[in-house]
């Protein structure tokens, strides 16, 4: 085994995600950085099936504050960080039952707290930018007009290509097979080599607690969630191409168009053991269903099907920060999970 008498590295990163791509982009102009990465492509897991809409009323207060610090790089990338846009146009629509007219009324004013573009809509308004929506069971909704859909292959490409445009340097198919810190050097093995660093960033999704495990941290009680999406087409004709990203007030449904298509999630949060995730055919079943009952639409087919990881610690918020921080703590080791 070789291994390095000094640090290979300033900055080591567990995840060639969005989250470790983005942080080794902002890092490599300033520190020596290299991603593992345990698959034989970067994203694989969650940044390549996500639903990829840019909003700054989602989430939790956090969520939306990072959001808002995101806009202008999305909209105004640099020059050459993609070939083309970012973001495109698209609209969050939420839309409640009756009975929810008061519920609708708070979210609009939650959602003004954080962005400007903030409409509460009538149910003749709501039906008129979603029109399959069933008048007799809409009250009314709350629309963001500065969502956008995100081309998340795009953003996630750009980081990589700046990460190893600053010399820094990805590897794949570089599971970790242990890990240690030395008088202050981090030390990872990896296939018959041993790479080290002076801080370790653990950006590793789902699999984060089991490279704090592995690191002698204390874990997170992070959780892994599945999250299925289809896209459908429809027994009749239908121009979807307007249409906003479209959900309902309970977070049971949601929607938006898709090429030409729908795509559909029953908004399904099931806690999984990290892994290469697949979509389940009752949770098809329940999107299509979900689907029928709340629109006019008839789905004449399902054309794809997929499922994808959401990582979660146990108060929904991301966890960024050094563990050293935390009681107990290790220095140099970084987390950024949970998001």
């Amino acid at each position: 085994m070789t291994e390095s008498a000094s640090p290979c590295c300033d900055v080591l990163v567990i995840g060639a995600g969005m989250a470790g791509a983005s942080l080794a982009a902002e890092l490599a102009p300033h520190r020596r950085v290299m991603v593992l990465e345990r698959e034989s492509q970067p994203g694989y897991h969650s940044t390549g099936r996500s639903a990829a809409l840019f909003s700054e009323a989602y989430g939790p207060a956090p969520v939306r504050a990072l959001s808002a610090m995101s806009r202008p790089f999305l909209f105004r990338p640099p020059t050459g960080f993609a070939d083309g846009p970012l973001v495109r146009p698209r609209g969050h629509l939420v839309f409640g039952r009756p009975g929810q007219e008061a519920v609708l009324d708070t979210l609009a004013e939650d959602f003004r707290r954080y962005a400007d573009r903030i409409h509460r809509l009538s149910a003749a308004d709501t039906v008129e930018r979603v029109p399959v929506l069933c008048p007799p069971a809409v009250a009314g909704g709350v629309f963001e007009s500065g969502a956008a859909d995100i081309d998340v292959h795009a953003l996630h490409q750009g980081y990589l290509r700046l990460v190893r445009a600053l010399n820094g340097e990805i590897r794949c198919d570089a599971r970790v097979g242990s890990l240690s810190n030395e008088n202050g050097t981090w030390r990872a093995e990896v296939g018959n080599g041993v790479v080290s660093a002076t801080v370790l960033v653990n950006a590793a999704g789902a699999w984060a607690d089991d490279v704090a495990a592995q690191a002698g941290v204390a874990p997170l009680d992070l959780t892994a969630k599945r999250r299925t999406a289809v896209t459908v087409d429809f027994a009749a004709p239908i121009d979807v191409a307007g249409w906003p990203m479209t959900g309902d007030l309970d977070e049971t449904l949601y929607f938006k168009p898709e090429t030409g298509r729908l795509l559909v999630s029953p908004a399904d949060q099931t806690p999984v053991p990290p892994g290469d995730v697949q979509a389940e055919e009752l949770d098809v079943a329940v999107a299509v269903d979900r689907l029928e009952t709340m629109t006019a639409i008839k789905v004449r087919r399902v054309t794809s099907r997929w499922a994808g990881l959401r990582t979660f610690a146990p108060d929904g918020l991301p966890v960024i920060g050094w563990d050293a921080d935390r009681p107990g703590g290790r220095a140099g080791f970084f987390w950024l999970a949970g998001q």
